[in-house]
Protein backbone atom coordinates (compact mmCIF):
# COMPACT_ATOMS: atom_id res chain seq x y z
CA UNK A 1 0.00 0.00 0.00
CA UNK A 2 1.03 3.62 -0.49
CA UNK A 3 0.09 6.81 1.39
CA UNK A 4 0.46 10.43 0.34
CA UNK A 5 0.89 12.38 3.57
CA UNK A 6 0.81 16.08 4.45
CA UNK A 7 -0.54 17.62 1.24
CA UNK A 8 -3.28 20.16 0.78
CA UNK A 9 -5.88 17.95 -0.90
CA UNK A 10 -8.38 19.32 -3.41
CA UNK A 11 -10.95 16.52 -3.47
CA UNK A 12 -13.25 18.32 -5.99
CA UNK A 13 -16.37 16.69 -4.51
CA UNK A 14 -15.80 17.24 -0.77
CA UNK A 15 -13.87 20.48 -0.55
CA UNK A 16 -10.28 21.05 0.52
CA UNK A 17 -8.28 19.34 3.25
CA UNK A 18 -5.46 21.58 4.44
CA UNK A 19 -3.08 18.87 5.65
CA UNK A 20 -4.41 15.47 4.69
CA UNK A 21 -3.60 11.92 3.77
CA UNK A 22 -4.68 9.69 0.89
CA UNK A 23 -4.26 5.94 1.34
CA UNK A 24 -4.02 3.79 -1.79
CA UNK A 25 -4.33 0.00 -1.87
CA UNK A 26 -2.26 -2.42 -3.91
CA UNK A 27 -4.87 -2.38 -6.70
CA UNK A 28 -4.38 1.36 -7.19
CA UNK A 29 -7.66 2.43 -5.59
CA UNK A 30 -8.20 5.08 -2.95
CA UNK A 31 -9.25 3.49 0.34
CA UNK A 32 -9.12 6.50 2.69
CA UNK A 33 -9.02 10.32 2.47
CA UNK A 34 -8.88 12.74 5.38
CA UNK A 35 -6.94 14.59 8.06
CA UNK A 36 -6.80 11.62 10.41
CA UNK A 37 -6.13 8.46 8.44
CA UNK A 38 -4.75 5.46 10.31
CA UNK A 39 -1.98 3.91 8.25
CA UNK A 40 -1.27 0.18 8.32
CA UNK A 41 2.18 -1.08 9.15
CA UNK A 42 4.62 -1.26 6.30
CA UNK A 43 2.81 1.27 4.10
CA UNK A 44 5.02 3.27 1.72
CA UNK A 45 4.80 6.97 2.57
CA UNK A 46 5.16 9.86 0.14
CA UNK A 47 5.92 13.00 2.13
CA UNK A 48 3.90 15.74 0.42
CA UNK A 49 4.27 18.45 3.05
CA UNK A 50 3.71 21.84 1.44
CA UNK A 51 2.40 20.36 -1.81
CA UNK A 52 -1.01 20.44 -3.45
CA UNK A 53 -2.64 17.12 -4.33
CA UNK A 54 -5.28 17.07 -7.07
CA UNK A 55 -6.96 14.53 -9.31
CA UNK A 56 -5.19 14.28 -12.63
CA UNK A 57 -6.55 16.70 -15.19
CA UNK A 58 -8.67 15.28 -18.01
CA UNK A 59 -8.62 16.94 -21.43
CA UNK A 60 -12.11 16.44 -22.85
CA UNK A 61 -11.15 17.05 -26.50
CA UNK A 62 -7.69 16.19 -27.73
CA UNK A 63 -5.85 14.75 -30.75
CA UNK A 64 -2.68 13.50 -29.04
CA UNK A 65 -1.32 10.34 -30.56
CA UNK A 66 -3.33 10.67 -33.78
CA UNK A 67 -1.88 14.02 -34.82
CA UNK A 68 1.70 13.56 -33.73
CA UNK A 69 3.92 16.51 -32.92
CA UNK A 70 6.97 17.31 -34.98
CA UNK A 71 5.95 15.18 -37.96
CA UNK A 72 3.76 17.52 -39.98
CA UNK A 73 1.34 15.90 -42.40
CA UNK A 74 2.87 12.39 -42.06
CA UNK A 75 1.79 12.46 -38.41
CA UNK A 76 -1.76 13.53 -39.19
CA UNK A 77 -4.08 10.53 -38.82
CA UNK A 78 -7.08 12.36 -37.40
CA UNK A 79 -9.09 13.11 -40.57
CA UNK A 80 -10.12 10.49 -43.16
CA UNK A 81 -11.33 13.07 -45.67
CA UNK A 82 -12.47 10.69 -48.40
CA UNK A 83 -16.07 10.27 -47.24
CA UNK A 84 -18.05 12.80 -45.18
CA UNK A 85 -19.77 10.05 -43.14
CA UNK A 86 -17.29 7.76 -41.35
CA UNK A 87 -18.75 6.68 -37.98
CA UNK A 88 -17.04 3.30 -38.29
CA UNK A 89 -13.54 4.76 -37.81
CA UNK A 90 -11.89 4.46 -34.38
CA UNK A 91 -9.34 6.92 -33.04
CA UNK A 92 -7.55 4.21 -31.07
CA UNK A 93 -6.53 2.49 -34.31
CA UNK A 94 -4.30 5.48 -35.13
CA UNK A 95 -2.88 6.34 -31.69
CA UNK A 96 0.89 6.25 -31.25
CA UNK A 97 1.58 5.93 -27.48
CA UNK A 98 5.07 7.37 -28.06
CA UNK A 99 3.74 10.74 -29.28
CA UNK A 100 5.49 13.66 -27.56
CA UNK A 101 2.10 15.25 -26.95
CA UNK A 102 1.27 12.48 -24.49
CA UNK A 103 4.57 13.06 -22.69
CA UNK A 104 3.80 16.77 -22.43
CA UNK A 105 0.35 15.96 -21.08
CA UNK A 106 1.86 13.97 -18.23
CA UNK A 107 4.33 16.75 -17.44
CA UNK A 108 1.41 19.18 -17.34
CA UNK A 109 -0.63 17.12 -14.88
CA UNK A 110 -3.01 15.74 -17.52
CA UNK A 111 -3.51 12.06 -16.75
CA UNK A 112 -6.31 11.27 -19.20
CA UNK A 113 -7.38 12.56 -22.61
CA UNK A 114 -10.44 12.06 -24.77
CA UNK A 115 -8.81 11.41 -28.14
CA UNK A 116 -11.15 12.18 -31.01
CA UNK A 117 -11.01 12.22 -34.80
CA UNK A 118 -10.85 15.63 -36.42
CA UNK A 119 -13.56 17.83 -37.87
CA UNK A 120 -12.95 17.40 -41.61
CA UNK A 121 -15.98 15.10 -41.99
CA UNK A 122 -19.61 15.57 -41.01
CA UNK A 123 -19.19 12.40 -38.94
CA UNK A 124 -15.54 11.74 -38.21
CA UNK A 125 -15.49 8.60 -36.07
CA UNK A 126 -15.27 7.22 -32.57
CA UNK A 127 -13.35 8.85 -29.72
CA UNK A 128 -11.74 7.06 -26.79
CA UNK A 129 -10.48 7.95 -23.31
CA UNK A 130 -6.85 7.03 -22.67
CA UNK A 131 -4.41 7.57 -19.87
CA UNK A 132 -1.37 9.55 -20.93
CA UNK A 133 1.23 6.95 -19.95
CA UNK A 134 1.72 3.42 -21.21
CA UNK A 135 3.47 1.25 -23.76
CA UNK A 136 0.33 0.23 -25.67
CA UNK A 137 -3.12 1.61 -26.34
CA UNK A 138 -4.63 -1.36 -24.52
CA UNK A 139 -2.60 -0.56 -21.41
CA UNK A 140 -3.70 3.10 -21.54
CA UNK A 141 -7.37 2.58 -22.37
CA UNK A 142 -10.04 3.83 -19.96
CA UNK A 143 -13.05 3.72 -22.30
CA UNK A 144 -12.95 2.46 -25.86
CA UNK A 145 -16.02 4.16 -27.37
CA UNK A 146 -16.78 7.30 -25.42
CA UNK A 147 -18.32 9.52 -28.10
CA UNK A 148 -18.97 9.90 -31.83
CA UNK A 149 -17.53 12.95 -33.56
CA UNK A 150 -19.76 15.18 -35.68
CA UNK A 151 -18.78 18.54 -37.16
CA UNK A 152 -20.82 21.62 -38.03
CA UNK A 153 -19.74 24.87 -39.63
CA UNK A 154 -16.71 25.70 -41.72
CA UNK A 155 -14.56 22.59 -41.77
CA UNK A 156 -16.64 19.96 -43.61
CA UNK A 157 -17.93 22.46 -46.17
CA UNK A 158 -14.37 23.66 -46.85
CA UNK A 159 -12.96 20.14 -47.23
CA UNK A 160 -15.68 18.85 -49.54
CA UNK A 161 -16.47 22.16 -51.22
CA UNK A 162 -12.94 22.10 -52.65
CA UNK A 163 -13.82 18.70 -54.13
CA UNK A 164 -17.11 20.04 -55.54
CA UNK A 165 -19.13 17.48 -53.59
CA UNK A 166 -21.57 17.56 -50.72
CA UNK A 167 -21.34 19.19 -48.25
CA UNK A 168 -20.48 22.53 -49.82
CA UNK A 169 -22.90 24.30 -47.44
CA UNK A 170 -24.20 24.07 -43.90
CA UNK A 171 -27.44 22.77 -45.44
CA UNK A 172 -25.51 19.89 -46.97
CA UNK A 173 -23.84 18.99 -43.67
CA UNK A 174 -27.16 18.98 -41.84
CA UNK A 175 -28.81 16.78 -44.48
CA UNK A 176 -25.96 14.27 -44.46
CA UNK A 177 -26.20 13.97 -40.68
CA UNK A 178 -29.98 13.57 -40.74
CA UNK A 179 -29.78 11.02 -43.52
CA UNK A 180 -27.15 8.97 -41.69
CA UNK A 181 -29.27 8.74 -38.54
CA UNK A 182 -32.42 8.00 -40.58
CA UNK A 183 -30.63 5.09 -42.24
CA UNK A 184 -29.42 3.91 -38.84
CA UNK A 185 -32.98 3.96 -37.50
CA UNK A 186 -34.12 1.78 -40.39
CA UNK A 187 -31.19 -0.60 -39.81
CA UNK A 188 -32.04 -0.95 -36.10
CA UNK A 189 -35.68 -1.64 -36.98
CA UNK A 190 -34.63 -4.45 -39.32
CA UNK A 191 -32.40 -5.94 -36.64
CA UNK A 192 -35.21 -5.78 -34.10
CA UNK A 193 -37.75 -7.36 -36.44
CA UNK A 194 -35.33 -10.17 -37.28
CA UNK A 195 -34.95 -11.11 -33.63
CA UNK A 196 -32.90 -14.28 -33.29
CA UNK A 197 -33.51 -15.40 -36.88
CA UNK A 198 -30.14 -15.06 -38.67
CA UNK A 199 -31.76 -15.36 -42.12
CA UNK A 200 -33.80 -12.21 -41.53
CA UNK A 201 -31.02 -10.12 -40.06
CA UNK A 202 -29.49 -7.48 -42.36
CA UNK A 203 -25.86 -7.78 -43.33
CA UNK A 204 -23.61 -6.41 -40.64
CA UNK A 205 -22.90 -2.70 -41.18
CA UNK A 206 -20.25 -1.13 -38.94
CA UNK A 207 -21.39 2.38 -39.86
CA UNK A 208 -24.93 1.65 -38.78
CA UNK A 209 -23.80 -0.11 -35.61
CA UNK A 210 -21.83 2.94 -34.50
CA UNK A 211 -24.72 5.30 -35.24
CA UNK A 212 -27.07 2.88 -33.50
CA UNK A 213 -25.09 3.15 -30.27
CA UNK A 214 -25.71 6.90 -30.34
CA UNK A 215 -29.42 6.42 -31.07
CA UNK A 216 -29.71 3.94 -28.19
CA UNK A 217 -28.12 6.46 -25.82
CA UNK A 218 -25.00 4.41 -25.14
CA UNK A 219 -22.62 7.20 -26.21
CA UNK A 220 -23.14 10.91 -26.95
CA UNK A 221 -22.73 12.67 -30.26
CA UNK A 222 -19.78 15.03 -29.75
CA UNK A 223 -20.69 18.04 -31.88
CA UNK A 224 -17.91 20.33 -33.10
CA UNK A 225 -19.68 23.70 -33.20
CA UNK A 226 -18.27 27.15 -32.44
CA UNK A 227 -20.93 29.61 -33.57
CA UNK A 228 -24.39 30.00 -32.04
CA UNK A 229 -26.17 29.20 -35.32
CA UNK A 230 -24.21 25.96 -35.71
CA UNK A 231 -24.94 24.97 -32.11
CA UNK A 232 -28.65 25.60 -32.78
CA UNK A 233 -28.53 23.36 -35.85
CA UNK A 234 -26.90 20.64 -33.75
CA UNK A 235 -29.64 21.03 -31.13
CA UNK A 236 -32.36 20.95 -33.81
CA UNK A 237 -31.15 17.63 -35.20
CA UNK A 238 -30.62 16.25 -31.70
CA UNK A 239 -34.26 17.07 -30.90
CA UNK A 240 -35.38 15.14 -33.98
CA UNK A 241 -33.53 11.94 -33.04
CA UNK A 242 -33.39 12.18 -29.26
CA UNK A 243 -29.75 11.19 -28.71
CA UNK A 244 -27.38 12.49 -26.04
CA UNK A 245 -25.12 15.29 -27.16
CA UNK A 246 -22.08 17.33 -26.10
CA UNK A 247 -21.13 20.69 -27.62
CA UNK A 248 -17.40 20.71 -28.36
CA UNK A 249 -15.70 24.14 -28.61
CA UNK A 250 -18.85 26.20 -27.96
CA UNK A 251 -17.26 29.63 -28.43
CA UNK A 252 -20.73 31.21 -28.52
CA UNK A 253 -22.40 28.72 -26.18
CA UNK A 254 -23.03 31.53 -23.68
CA UNK A 255 -25.64 32.87 -26.12
CA UNK A 256 -27.65 29.64 -25.80
CA UNK A 257 -27.65 29.01 -22.07
CA UNK A 258 -31.41 28.46 -21.77
CA UNK A 259 -31.48 25.99 -24.66
CA UNK A 260 -28.54 24.03 -23.22
CA UNK A 261 -30.04 23.93 -19.73
CA UNK A 262 -33.42 22.80 -21.04
CA UNK A 263 -31.82 19.81 -22.77
CA UNK A 264 -29.08 19.15 -20.17
CA UNK A 265 -26.37 19.54 -22.82
CA UNK A 266 -22.78 19.89 -21.52
CA UNK A 267 -20.06 21.92 -23.22
CA UNK A 268 -16.39 21.02 -23.68
CA UNK A 269 -15.10 24.57 -24.13
CA UNK A 270 -11.88 25.57 -25.87
CA UNK A 271 -9.25 26.02 -27.05
CA UNK A 272 -8.95 29.14 -24.93
CA UNK A 273 -5.50 30.48 -25.78
CA UNK A 274 -5.88 31.02 -29.50
CA UNK A 275 -6.45 33.93 -31.84
CA UNK A 276 -9.62 34.46 -33.88
CA UNK A 277 -8.05 32.80 -36.90
CA UNK A 278 -11.32 32.02 -38.68
CA UNK A 279 -14.84 33.36 -38.95
CA UNK A 280 -16.26 30.90 -36.43
CA UNK A 281 -14.05 32.32 -33.68
CA UNK A 282 -15.12 35.94 -33.95
CA UNK A 283 -17.37 35.53 -30.91
CA UNK A 284 -14.65 33.96 -28.73
CA UNK A 285 -14.38 35.26 -25.17
CA UNK A 286 -12.69 33.88 -22.08
CA UNK A 287 -15.85 34.74 -20.15
CA UNK A 288 -17.80 31.88 -21.75
CA UNK A 289 -16.90 29.03 -19.35
CA UNK A 290 -17.66 31.18 -16.32
CA UNK A 291 -21.00 32.30 -17.72
CA UNK A 292 -21.95 28.70 -18.49
CA UNK A 293 -20.92 27.37 -15.09
CA UNK A 294 -22.65 30.20 -13.20
CA UNK A 295 -25.90 29.42 -15.04
CA UNK A 296 -25.65 25.70 -14.25
CA UNK A 297 -24.46 24.37 -17.60
CA UNK A 298 -21.97 21.53 -17.17
CA UNK A 299 -18.71 22.79 -18.68
CA UNK A 300 -15.27 21.24 -19.19
CA UNK A 301 -12.17 23.08 -20.39
CA UNK A 302 -10.15 21.47 -23.18
CA UNK A 303 -7.18 22.28 -25.42
CA UNK A 304 -7.94 20.62 -28.76
CA UNK A 305 -4.25 19.66 -28.76
CA UNK A 306 -2.25 20.24 -30.94
CA UNK A 307 -4.24 23.40 -31.73
CA UNK A 308 -2.80 24.61 -28.43
CA UNK A 309 -0.43 22.47 -26.34
CA UNK A 310 -2.11 20.06 -23.95
CA UNK A 311 0.00 21.26 -21.01
CA UNK A 312 -1.53 24.75 -21.29
CA UNK A 313 -4.89 23.47 -20.07
CA UNK A 314 -4.34 24.86 -16.57
CA UNK A 315 -3.52 28.27 -18.05
CA UNK A 316 -6.81 28.19 -19.99
CA UNK A 317 -8.62 27.50 -16.72
CA UNK A 318 -6.69 30.21 -14.89
CA UNK A 319 -7.59 32.76 -17.55
CA UNK A 320 -11.24 31.72 -17.27
CA UNK A 321 -10.99 32.42 -13.52
CA UNK A 322 -9.51 35.84 -14.26
CA UNK A 323 -12.60 36.50 -16.41
CA UNK A 324 -15.16 35.58 -13.77
CA UNK A 325 -15.23 31.79 -13.40
CA UNK A 326 -15.21 30.51 -9.82
CA UNK A 327 -11.93 28.79 -8.98
CA UNK A 328 -13.74 25.70 -7.70
CA UNK A 329 -15.72 25.48 -10.94
CA UNK A 330 -12.54 25.82 -12.99
CA UNK A 331 -10.90 22.96 -11.09
CA UNK A 332 -14.03 20.90 -11.61
CA UNK A 333 -13.91 21.77 -15.34
CA UNK A 334 -10.48 20.11 -15.52
CA UNK A 335 -11.34 17.02 -13.48
CA UNK A 336 -14.78 15.69 -12.60
CA UNK A 337 -16.82 17.36 -15.31
CA UNK A 338 -14.71 16.04 -18.23
CA UNK A 339 -14.77 12.64 -16.50
CA UNK A 340 -18.58 12.81 -16.48
CA UNK A 341 -18.76 13.97 -20.10
CA UNK A 342 -16.44 11.13 -21.15
CA UNK A 343 -18.22 8.45 -19.13
CA UNK A 344 -15.35 7.65 -16.74
CA UNK A 345 -16.42 9.54 -13.60
CA UNK A 346 -16.96 6.25 -11.75
CA UNK A 347 -13.20 5.68 -12.01
CA UNK A 348 -11.40 9.05 -12.06
CA UNK A 349 -11.96 12.80 -11.76
CA UNK A 350 -12.04 13.31 -7.98
CA UNK A 351 -10.26 12.16 -4.85
CA UNK A 352 -12.81 9.81 -3.30
CA UNK A 353 -12.79 6.40 -1.69
CA UNK A 354 -13.23 3.70 -4.33
CA UNK A 355 -11.83 5.68 -7.25
CA UNK A 356 -8.60 4.89 -9.05
CA UNK A 357 -5.64 6.89 -7.79
CA UNK A 358 -4.76 8.98 -10.85
CA UNK A 359 -3.27 11.82 -8.82
CA UNK A 360 -0.88 14.75 -9.26
CA UNK A 361 1.30 16.51 -6.70
CA UNK A 362 2.03 20.18 -7.45
CA UNK A 363 4.48 22.49 -5.69
CA UNK A 364 1.87 25.26 -5.71
CA UNK A 365 -1.61 26.04 -6.96
CA UNK A 366 -1.85 24.77 -10.56
CA UNK A 367 -3.37 28.05 -11.76
CA UNK A 368 -0.17 29.84 -10.76
CA UNK A 369 2.01 29.68 -13.89
CA UNK A 370 5.11 29.36 -11.67
CA UNK A 371 3.90 26.04 -10.21
CA UNK A 372 5.24 22.70 -11.38
CA UNK A 373 4.07 19.13 -11.35
CA UNK A 374 6.22 17.21 -8.86
CA UNK A 375 4.84 13.68 -9.13
CA UNK A 376 2.18 11.93 -11.19
CA UNK A 377 0.61 8.67 -10.04
CA UNK A 378 -1.54 6.50 -12.27
CA UNK A 379 -3.54 3.83 -10.47
CA UNK A 380 -1.43 4.60 -7.43
CA UNK A 381 1.94 4.06 -9.10
CA UNK A 382 4.39 6.94 -9.69
CA UNK A 383 4.98 7.32 -13.45
CA UNK A 384 6.57 10.77 -13.53
CA UNK A 385 8.77 12.81 -11.21
CA UNK A 386 10.37 16.19 -11.72
CA UNK A 387 13.78 17.14 -10.44
CA UNK A 388 15.89 20.27 -10.84
CA UNK A 389 18.08 18.67 -13.49
CA UNK A 390 15.13 17.90 -15.81
CA UNK A 391 12.19 15.63 -16.19
CA UNK A 392 12.25 11.89 -15.70
CA UNK A 393 9.55 9.29 -16.05
CA UNK A 394 9.04 6.24 -13.91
Amino acid sequence: MRAIVGARIETITNGSIETGTVLIDNDGRIVAVGKQVKLPEGVERIDATGSWLLPGFIDAHNHSGIYEEGLGEPGGDDNEMTDPITPQLRAIDAVNPADEGLRDALRGGVTSVYITPGSGNVIGGQGSVLRTHGRTVEEMLLREFAGLKAAFGENPKRVYGQKKQMPMTRMGSAWLLRNAFTQAQLYLQKVERAGEDPEKRPDRDLKMEALGRVLRGEVPLRCHAHRADDIRTALRIRDEFGYRMVVDHGMEAHLLIDELLERDIPVAWGPGITARIKVELRGKTLRTPGLLAKAGVKVAIMTDHPVIPVDTIRLCAGLAVSEGMEESEALRALTLTPAEICGVADRVGSIEVGKEADLVLWDGHPFDWRSHVQTVLLQGKPVYERDHDGDRRG
